[in-house]
């Protein structure tokens, strides 16, 4: 029988789970001081907010260290091949709408080899969620360069520089039309956690980028963005409805130059906060996100993370089970067997 979940926070009494219900019987193996544990933990801890039963979850992965998630989680789960969790996933989601699905990738698995699968997912807004761990390197298989690998980047692949131009996660998630696109960072469990709490909310496709650091392989690549002494200088949160102000001081903001963000100071009296950029992440138009995603690409602007976009369109697998449905009204249920032997056929002799 198919099912449809108009709402997917949709809870039950009876559920009262803890994170300790979702931990499972396997030791999480990753490097000491590795960002996913995190990850994980923050997962685990905002999941029984949810009041959803655990039998109701799935976790999908494809290959490379954060795919090793779904072996941690006390839920069902699947370990897909390179690249292909997101087909899997959509798969899943088709023949059970009724199940909250969660795919777990990384910048390697997604972007290069999954590339395709990614964008389309986004594009086709099935309700599930992409978690997406970027370290910026290839982990599992040793640390040569990703499609997120900075310009120049020295690598084992790369020994005199990465001369690749490399993807913005968040920019690719919004031109492939995603609903819900977000950004966090992996030493900031609170904020990582309400980004995770949202994304479960939201009723179509989820994207969340995590900077996740590789203590190994490119350890450090975010401290600008995730340590104490340089954070409030080099990020702007995104709030919805209020405007992006940033700085230890709060005496930073950023607004508009025609389509350019710039960095104003605010206790000089030329500017104050009603100069400044006002974030909607509901906005139907996508051009404003798109010029904060893009401010990752330039030096001396700060990092915004949060939620770019959150907004409503129609679900893919509630579209298909209401053509199954009106098909089914219309013609009755359908005979696989007369459908095989029916109009023009042939016999191989």
């Amino acid at each position: 029988m198919i099912e449809t979940v108009e709402n997917k926070t949709q809870t039950s009494p009876s559920v009262r789970l803890t994170p300790k219900d979702l931990q499972s019987d396997q030791d999480p193996r990753w490097c000491p001081g590795c960002g996913d544990y995190s990850i994980l933990a923050q997962v685990q801890r905002v999941l029984p907010d949810l009041g959803v039963p655990r039998e109701k979850y799935v976790f999908i992965s494809g290959i490379g260290c954060s795919s090793r998630f779904p072996y941690y989680m006390n839920t069902y789960g699947f370990h897909g091949i390179h690249g292909r969790a997101a087909a899997i996933a959509s798969g899943l989601k088709m023949a059970r709408p009724d199940l909250f699905v969660w795919v777990v990738t990384g910048d390697g698995d997604a972007l290069s080899i999954g590339g395709n699968h990614f964008i389309h997912t986004c594009r086709r807004n099935l309700d599930l969620n992409i978690i997406l761990f970027n370290n910026q390197i290839y982990g599992l298989t040793k640390g040569q360069y990703s499609p997120t690998s900075v310009f120049g980047q020295v690598t084992k692949s790369t020994p005199f520089g990465s001369i690749d131009h490399p993807f913005n996660p968040v920019m690719l998630s919004l031109g492939a039309e995603a609903t819900f696109v977000a950004r966090s960072l992996d030493r900031d469990p609170k904020h990582l956690q309400y980004v995770i709490k949202r994304a479960a909310e939201h009723h179509g496709t989820s994207f969340l980028e995590v900077y996740q650091n590789c203590n190994v392989f490119n350890d450090g690549a975010f401290f600008t963005f995730t340590e104490k002494e340089t954070k409030d200088d080099n990020v702007v949160v995104l709030e919805h409805s209020k405007p992006l102000v940033f700085g230890k001081e709060r005496d930073k903001g950023i607004r508009l130059d025609g389509y350019k963000p710039v960095v104003v100071p605010l206790k000089d009296g030329k500017y104050s906060v009603n100069d400044l950029l006002v974030h909607d992440e509901k906005s139907s138009d996508p051009a404003i996100a798109f010029i904060l995603a893009n401010m990752s690409n330039y030096p001396g602007l700060p990092r915004p993370i949060g939620i770019f976009r959150d907004v409503q369109r129609s679900v893919y697998e509630d579209e298909m089970v209401n053509q199954i449905r009106a098909a089914q009204a219309k013609r009755g249920v359908g005979n696989l067997d007369a459908l095989l032997n029916s109009g023009e056929t042939w016999f191989i002799r």
